[in-house]
């Protein structure tokens, strides 16, 4: 009896003879995962799948570890991130040239490092982070919506949930959307919603640091050796979690094939927005606020006493398009759950519209919406919650995995540059995930005390 790596492996993508694709059976492949892509749309997907209103959490980054280091982990960071997503496009590309066509995550793993183990784990924590980035965005959207009704009815009666179910009705509208390829325009949308509250909020930063009642500059650290080592390695997962991705073999599937080489223009787009976002949001937010920024730079602006540090036209508009990314992030993040859902309930020899394939489509998808919208709104400090999957699992899917893959699938010599490269990063970034994720779990503890079902309070 064939294992569980083996069977799903079985309904990867094989080439024909004339070069095209053809999917055995599979609906989650044929319906969510359709091959019919450019290198153009791929990086809509990256974009919408890495920036994110998370880029507002950098200045909070920086202030763990000063000016220097915070600017050398960012880059570094970066340039690592951007390395091994090569290296595992490198990986599929390679698979797919000796017929064998990964669009997922967990088939890839299971094809090339041929374990059991490997798959489950890869299954298990992949979906963690899908989910936990669904309702994260479910519970900032809805949080968003709040801080726009309490604007212009402060003394308004609605909770947190009740914005939480406005963003979930519209979700599940949006989630009927048949495939990750369809939602190609919507993330061009995203892109260019990432760089209007981008430059809207470091404008409104930079303004708010030359003001005449500005807060004082303090960028110092901790005094302690112990309080500032948490602070760098806490501050280095939430890097990765910012930079955290997990789904590009399942948006390398949505390339028209051949996808060779593709992916290499996808990531530059990516990462030349990902250069001007960053940069932008870190440097203006931290030197804005320094020790006293929060952990979201917009939240710094609007401080709980005193006036706005910024107009508030600015200020809402910067939370609209914050909100309508939101939506189209939980959307990304959502296609390896209906594509896994799909691929069991759905048929492949009837239409993607008829009525056996549509019934369960709605039904499916508008249940995963309403239970990440339950979630959300049962623990809004889900946040802290995002942070320890992100230490444990983004470190691992985007940073090791990959150049373990490739050191097994291309087997560069081992005295050569690549290998001792990747060696490297296998080891600074395991023991960086073990100690990011004692930080996390370390905040997690520190804010338990603020910790309520159903508050109308977000812990950030």
């Amino acid at each position: 009896m064939p294992s569980s790596s083996q069977s799903d492996a079985a309904y990867s993508l094989t080439a024909t003879g004339d070069g095209k694709e053809a999917a055995a059976g599979d609906a989650g492949a044929e319906f969510v995962l359709e091959s019919k892509g450019t290198w153009w749309h791929a990086g809509f997907h990256l974009t919408t799948a890495m920036v994110g209103p998370t880029v507002l959490t950098l200045p909070y980054a920086l202030r763990g570890m000063g000016w220097g280091l915070g600017l050398v982990a960012l880059t570094a960071v970066a340039a690592v991130t951007f390395y091994t997503y090569y290296l595992m496009s490198r990986v599929l590309d390679h698979c797919e040239a000796a017929g064998r066509r990964h669009i997922r995550f967990r088939e890839l793993a299971a094809d090339v490092l041929g374990s059991g183990l490997v798959f489950y784990l890869v299954v298990t924590v992949q979906t963690a982070i899908n989910a936990g980035i669904t309702i994260g965005s479910i519970l900032i959207a809805g949080d968003c919506l709040q801080i726009m009704y309490t604007s212009l009815a402060p003394d308004g009666s609605l909770k947190l949930y009740h914005f939480i179910i406005i963003v979930a009705v519209v979700l599940s509208l949006f989630s009927q959307m048949p495939s990750f390829h369809s939602l190609r325009y919507i993330n061009l949308g995203s892109l260019i919603l990432s760089f209007g509250y981008t430059i809207l909020v470091s404008a409104a930063c930079i303004r708010a640091g030359m003001l005449s009642n500005a807060p004082v500059k303090d960028y110092s650290l901790s005094p302690s050796n112990s309080g500032r080592t948490f602070d760098t390695f806490l501050s280095i997962s939430i890097l990765a979690t910012v930079f955290g991705n997990g789904i590009l073999p399942e948006i390398q599937a949505t390339l028209a094939p051949p996808a060779a080489g593709k992916m290499l223009k996808a990531l530059l787009l990516c990462y030349t927005v990902i250069f001007f976002t960053f940069y932008l949001s870190a440097i203006s937010g931290y030197w804005a606020f320094g020790n006293a920024v929060q952990s979201n730079a917009l939240q710094s602006l609007m401080p709980d006493s005193g006036p706005s540090l910024a107009p508030t036209w600015l200020l809402g508009l910067s939370v609209v398009l914050i909100l309508l990314q939101l939506l189209a992030i939980a959307l990304v993040y959502s296609q390896v759950a209906y594509e896994m859902m799909e691929k069991r309930s759905a048929d492949a020899k009837h239409g993607r519209f008829s009525r056996r394939n549509l019934v369960p489509r709605v039904a499916l998808r508008t249940g995963y919406v309403a239970v990440c919208s339950l979630v959300a709104a049962a623990l809004p400090f889900f946040g802290d919650i995002v942070g320890v999957i992100g230490a444990v699992g983004f470190i691992p899917l985007d940073f090791v995995l990959p150049v373990v893959m490739y050191n097994v699938a291309l087997a560069p010599p081992r005295r050569s540059p690549v290998y001792i490269v990747n060696a490297a990063i296998i080891v600074v970034f395991t023991a960086v995930g073990v100690i990011g994720a004692v930080a996390s779990v370390r905040k997690l503890v520190l804010d338990a005390g603020q910790f309520k079902l159903f508050s109308d309070h977000v812990v950030d």
